[in-house]
């Protein structure tokens, strides 16, 4: 696995293991990025309506595609179903809206984005109560929504279907009546998710981590919030020595031992050379000694940085996927 480019999924498809991630990118900037990406070889494009930002990243293919359905046969773009989504009777409603933003005849796979919810507000991602808390939906059925999101599967318009921040029970129970394709939660050497990406893995199914690089913007946004200390994964001891030992940068060692471990990535990145360095991995392996330094690294829950506290009262959510 650890050198394969690609999952392999049902029909044949093939979702590239080094994706490209558009969260906390203007429209501006994502364009001209989702260029640069596409230039350096990326296919793999993960986007979401809570990014504000899917309209953007739907000019970038357009224009790239030209109207050529064997060049839009080469992308594999992934959307989710938001968290003020998360209703049996709103999941077409959202899909059509991201289909009409991303400009495309089909998606290659649809998440759920989270488990909890938010109440349904038009015009509004993330409402909330005059006194900042969450106006939390918590009459979510997570199976009823799992079954409208399988009937776009059934149309024909969403080819793969898959879950983004759920715990392994969430897990368990929405395979039981349809295995997902997918599992998108956050991965980085700090927050492996050992238990987590092997009961996926047991199930056959496939992980994509993101922030793998620390999502540092995240990360000091939560900091200057809370004062709560996150480690600059770029300068751990461990990752610079290594990084110099073969010659790439930090963020490259960081990638390369999420896929050695069997896993997707999808960073971001606004600057064209980084872009590429992301993408450059398949020419150089870590060694066991180095892939066990690394594994030794993490903080389990201690090092999770999108834990939804920024989501004031979400964690009073039945569905909350990460309760101690």
């Amino acid at each position: 696995m650890a050198n394969t480019e690609y999952f392999e999924l049902e029909g044949g498809d093939r979702m590239p293991r080094i994706g490209f991630g558009t969260w906390q990118t203007s429209d501006e900037e994502l364009e001209k990025a989702v260029e640069s990406a596409l230039e350096a070889g990326y296919r793999h494009f993960d986007a979401a309506p809570v990014y504000e930002n899917e309209a953007a990243l739907g000019r970038a293919l357009k224009k790239w595609i030209g109207g050529d359905p064997n060049r839009r046969k080469e992308l594999f773009i992934v959307t989710k179903l938001p968290p003020g989504g998360n209703r049996p009777e709103l999941v077409q409603k959202w899909f059509d809206a991201s289909m009409r933003d991303l400009g495309l005849d089909y998606l290659d796979m649809y998440l759920i984005h989270t488990p909890f919810a938010f109440e349904h507000v038009p015009g509004d991602m993330h409402p909330k109560h005059p006194d900042g808390s969450m106006r939390v939906d918590f009459t979510t059925d997570l199976i009823a929504v799992w079954k409208e999101i399988l009937k776009l599967k059934e149309s024909g318009r969403v080819r793969h279907v898959g879950v983004s921040n759920v715990n392994e029970e969430q897990l368990k129970r929405l395979t039981s009546v349809y295995k997902p394709a997918c599992l998108q939660v956050e991965v980085h050497v700090l927050c492996q998710q050992k238990d987590l990406v092997a009961a996926a893995t047991k199930l056959g199914i496939s992980v994509v981590a993101y922030s793998p690089l620390g999502s540092k913007a995240l990360a000091d946004a939560l900091s200057a919030k809370t004062g709560r200390e996150y480690p600059d994964l770029l300068k751990l001891e461990a990752v610079q020595r290594i990084a110099n030992s073969h010659a790439r940068t930090p963020a490259q060692v960081l990638l390369r031992y999420t896929l050695q471990r069997g896993l997707a990535v999808i960073p971001k990145s606004t600057n064209p050379e980084r872009i590429t360095q992301n993408i450059s991995l398949w020419d150089f392996a870590l060694t066991k000694e180095e892939m066990l330094e690394l594994a030794a690294l993490d903080r389990g829950e201690d090092g999770r940085i999108c834990d939804f506290s920024f989501f004031v009262g979400i964690d009073k959510h039945p569905e909350f996927p990460f309760k101690k």
